[in-house]
């Protein structure tokens, strides 16, 4: 009998494909509309699509990749370090809105996570902040969260 040997890239897939479908689930609450005129459900849903694809194209291609069995879990603190930051930054979205957020969350991972500089950490998150509100607030005009600070 042939030994079946669990791979990084099988779960990978795996997770991407879960995870789209209890998206997917949960994604109802926007009209989906048609080709000719698409509602604001359409775009996330065929996001979905996409990772659950790609997804599915990892676990048939997963043979390559190394075995799961081989991971090693040094980097397991940083990589907590992110996602407390990351769902930080999510439980404050709103209430502080989307420049403060985003300049927080963004100067804590380089700073406070990656071990930047002071100064370098501060002008990413600034730069990188900014740069993002103009291209959504202004040129899509597409709104973004304010806050309690009205920015």
């Amino acid at each position: 009998m042939r030994r079946v040997i669990l791979r990084r890239d099988h779960v990978a897939g795996g997770v991407f494909v879960v995870g789209g479908a209890v998206l997917f689930a949960f994604s109802g609450d926007l009209p989906f509309g048609t080709l000719a005129s698409p509602g604001a459900g359409m775009m996330p849903k065929l996001i979905i699509a996409l990772m659950v694809f790609f997804g599915l194209a990892l676990v048939v291609n997963g043979g390559d990749s190394p075995p799961l069995a081989g991971i090693k879990y040094g980097d397991f603190p940083h990589a907590l370090r992110v996602i407390a930051g990351a769902a930080i930054a999510t439980a404050l979205y709103t209430f502080l809105g989307f420049v403060v957020t985003m300049s927080l969350m963004l100067f804590g991972l380089i700073y406070g996570v990656e071990r930047k500089s002071i100064a370098r950490a501060a002008a990413v998150s600034i730069g990188v902040t900014v740069a993002t509100y103009l291209l959504f607030n202004w040129l899509l005009k597409s709104p973004l969260p304010q806050g309690m600070m009205w920015f």
